[in-house]
Parts: C-alpha cells; sequence; structure tokens
C-alpha cells in the first residue's frame, strides 16, 4: 500500500511556548510541521514551502493574524488558515471567514478540539491531493487525438469519428463557433488512410468571392487578368490527402456547383481550362450555420448538401457538455503555464463556480481565453477569480444562469446578498447541486467538487 501524501502545516506564533505545545500537540506520520516566531519568516515560509495549511496567532507584533491571512489568501487562495486569539469577538471571528479563513478559535485552546479540527483538515487536503491525482490520470486518458472530453456526447462523437475515418469521401461537420470542428477535422485526417497526404485548409468566408474559384480549383495563364502562369488550386494541392472546408455556408453557389462535381467525379477544372484533371482527395467541410435553412433560403445547394451529409458528425456545445469544464480547465491551465513559464497549479473553488455558472456562447475557445488571460494574470500557483476576464466576475449578463433561475434562487430563504455578486452564483450553484442531488449531500458535494464539510458550511453560510 502507498504511503500518505505528504501535508504540511505551517504554525506562526510568536511566543516560542505555544509554537513547541502546539508542535508537538499536533505531530503525526506524513505531516511536515513548520513554525516561524515572526510573521514575516512565516509568509517567507509560505511562499518557500507552500504548506496546505497555516495556523497564526491572531494578535503578534510587526503584523496581526489577519493580515498574514490577506497575505496567504493573495498567494493562495486554496489554503486553508486557522486563526487562533484570546481576544475573541463575533466581529473579529465574521471578518476572518469572509477574508477566507477556515477557522477562527478562542484561546486557551483546548488541544482535543484543536487536533479534531485541524485533523479534518489534514485528512481533506490529503483528499484533494488524491483527487488531484486521478485528476491528472483521467485528463490523460480522456483525450482523443488532441480532444479533451469525457462527456457522453464527446465520447460518442469520438465513436463516431473512428468508424468513420478509414472510409469517408466527404464529411460535413456541424456545430457552434469555436466548439472545436477543426480538431475533429484533422482527427479524422490523422485516423484515415490519407494521413501521410497533406491536410489542406480554406476557411470560406475568408476569401473573396472573385477569387474564389481560382483559390479552389485553380487557373491556366491568361484565364483572366493578373493569371500570368498556371497556378495549381488548393483541391489538386491536397492531392492524395485531405481538404478541410470551414464555413462552407459562406461558399458562393457557382463555386458549390464545381465542388459537387469534384466530389462526385473525383476531378478538377482549373479556370480557363477545358480539361479535367484526375485528383485523389477526402473533403471535410464545417459549417456553424443551418444549411437546411440556408436551401430553403436557396444560399446553400441541395445537391451538395446531401452530398456532404452523407456522414455528418455534430460537436457539441461546451453548455451541452459542462460535465468536461474541470478537464478542460487543467488541459488549458497546463498549456499556458508552460507558455508563459510559470507553475500555475489549478483553480480556487470560487473561481472554478464562476466558470460553472457562465454560459460559455463563445464554447472551448472562449474557456481557452479565459484560462489564458487568468494564466497570465495570476501572480501564484492557482487561479482566483480576479484573475479571470472581467466579465466572468462581476456579475455580467453573460455569465449568468437563465433569469428564471435567478429569480427561483431570490425566492429561497436565507441572508440576503446583492444582485449579480459572486456570493449570489455560489448560492445559486448550490441550490441546482442540491436539486439536482434531491437533496442527497453528499452527492451534491460531488457535483460541486467540493468537500461534505464544505458544503455543509456552505449551506448555513446562505440560510439554506
Amino acid at each position: 500500500m502507498s504511503a500518505k501524501p505528504a501535508i504540511s502545516l505551517l504554525i506562526i506564533d510568536d511566543n516560542p511556548g505555544s509554537l513547541e505545545l502546539l508542535s508537538s500537540a499536533l505531530a503525526q506520520p506524513e505531516l511536515e510541521i513548520l513554525t516561524a516566531s515572526d510573521p514575516e519568516e512565516g509568509l517567507d515560509l509560505m511562499h518557500e514551502r507552500h504548506p496546505q495549511i497555516v495556523l497564526t496567532d491572531l494578535v503578534m507584533p510587526k503584523m496581526t493574524g489577519m493580515e498574514v491571512l490577506e497575505r496567504v489568501m493573495e498567494f493562495d487562495p486554496a489554503t486553508d488558515v486557522i486563526l487562533m486569539t484570546a481576544h475573541y469577538s463575533t466581529e473579529s471571528a465574521v471578518e476572518a471567514i469572509k477574508k477566507g479563513a477556515s477557522d477562527y478559535l478562542n484561546k486557551p485552546v483546548s488541544i482535543a478540539a484543536l487536533r479534531e479540527r485541524v485533523g479534518k483538515l489534514i485528512e481533506s487536503a490529503r483528499k484533494r491531493r488524491k483527487a488531484s491525482i486521478l485528476e491528472d490520470e483521467l485528463a490523460s486518458s480522456a483525450e482523443f487525438e488532441g480532444i479533451v472530453g469525457n462527456s457522453p456526447l464527446m465520447w460518442d462523437m469520438f465513436s463516431r469519428i473512428r468508424r468513420i475515418a478509414p472510409h469517408y469521401r466527404a464529411v460535413l461537420l456541424t456545430g457552434q463557433t469555436g466548439v472545436g470542428k477543426d480538431l475533429a477535422a484533422q482527427a479524422l485526417h490523422r485516423l484515415s488512410p490519407a494521413s501521410q497526404g497533406r491536410y489542406v485548409v480554406l476557411n470560406c468566408s475568408a476569401v473573396v468571392e472573385t477569387l474564389f474559384e481560382s483559390e479552389l480549383f485553380g487557373h491556366v495563364r491568361g484565364s483572366f487578368t493578373g493569371a500570368t502562369n498556371d497556378k495549381a488550386g488548393l483541391v489538386e494541392h491536397a492531392h492524395g490527402g485531405t481538404l478541410f472546408l470551414d464555413e462552407i455556408g459562406d461558399m458562393p453557389l457557382a463555386t458549390q456547383a464545381k465542388l459537387l462535381r469534384v466530389l462526385q467525379n473525383q476531378e478538377v477544372l482549373r479556370v480557363g481550362s477545358l480539361t479535367p484533371r484526375k485528383v485523389d482527395v477526402r473533403v471535410i467541410a464545417a459549417t456553424n450555420r443551418n444549411l437546411r435553412k440556408s436551401i430553403a433560403e436557396r444560399l446553400f445547394r441541395e445537391d451538395l448538401y446531401y452530398r456532404l451529409s452523407m456522414v455528418e458528425i455534430d460537436v457539441p456545445s461546451l453548455a451541452e457538455r459542462k460535465e468536461d469544464l474541470p478537464l478542460l480547465e487543467r488541459h488549458f491551465i497546463a498549456k499556458f503555464a508552460a507558455q508563459y513559464g510559470k507553475d500555475i497549479r489549478s483553480l480556487t473553488h470560487r473561481a472554478q463556480i464562476a466558470l460553472a455558472l457562465h454560459s460559455w456562447p463563445g464554447n472551448v475557445r472562449e474557456l481557452e481565453n479565459a484560462i489564458g488571460h487568468a494564466c497570465m494574470m495570476t501572480l501564484g500557483h492557482v487561479i482566483d477569480v480576479q484573475d479571470l476576464p472581467d466579465y466572468l466576475h462581476k456579475g455580467s449578463a453573460a455569465g449568468s444562469e437563465a433569469p428564471s433561475a435567478q429569480s427561483a434562487m431570490v425566492d429561497e430563504p436565507g441572508g440576503a446578498v446583492s444582485p449579480g455578486s459572486l456570493e449570489e452564483q455560489e448560492r445559486l450553484l448550490i441550490l441546482q447541486a442540491m436539486r439536482t442531488a434531491e437533496g442527497n449531500q453528499s452527492q451534491a458535494a460531488r457535483i460541486l467538487r467540493i468537500g461534505r464539510d464544505a458544503l455543509r458550511y456552505k449551506l448555513k453560510k446562505h440560510g439554506l
């Protein structure tokens, strides 16, 4: 059986006798205890050793425990901080909890009670460490040809790509902007018999209509003003490989007719030429439009649509597979941490809540942009809410759930909170999880990816 992962506890107290007593009382296997009698020295240890738990006195010279708490939260909001004081007051306890403290104890502290409370935090930290290791393993197994996903919708898509790739001549990929249709196209190409050939991309919305046919099919010398040489088009360039036509709904009707000939006869006719050329090319088309509607509006050829949609793959939106958010978050954090040369490990729970509540109209591309921004902004090892783009943590309409859900939340009993605040968003997410779990706290905690004790605290905090 493997040893439990080591956890670090930092004790900060200006009284050497208290430091010795607390260190002795809390000692246990696989727990590293760090001590500091000076708050600044303690903060240096915090930055150097990154302990998961900090136990600090409230009243100390040079710096108060409340200031230590603020500095620790700035460095890593995921750290559990316990404040101890002989000058207990309800006001200071409330202030400490609001600033991120996990507990607030009155001196003289009962050793048995302290062991119990610290023991729970240690066990929670160990579980988080193990969960992080498991999530890393899951992330590595949940990647298919560069596409990250572990939801049923994504596994269905992966299965379709595997089955289709060896046989297709033409495929239509549908889905909203930013869902990753280009990644699906690359996966099809890599798994197809044409994988050794070229993978050629044309964004149909980026080509001037008058140059479309020349770009796609090529031209012969003198076929139009400026055609000083023969030129092969992208279809010929992709011979033996794959041609990816992104945003095919923007292709002009006249060009669509010629593309249909390529698909039917596997031959291309250059602009100005009378001699067709044989090609061996697989075509993947992608669109975020409703092509049936475009056909009704006479903007897209029906015969081309049926030729392409013989094999159709729908790429799910991020809103349809929100259970993949944690995997995608870890994937992009690792990507940008390496790109920026930073040691960024994870997101705080409140940052995860902010991301989970957003509707993601820009899909995976928007999430990648948000995580990239956060990785650039964060100064610590953990991304917190303030590191995210402003619209994700300032109660913008884009980041909220549907108005009906907001209204339902306001009608619930409990303390009032300001509209659109992070507190309100957290409360809404907890309500949704409890409803989904039909009141089962353990299941709701798993949905929220937090401990059951943390959920109970939040239920009490919001008066639920």
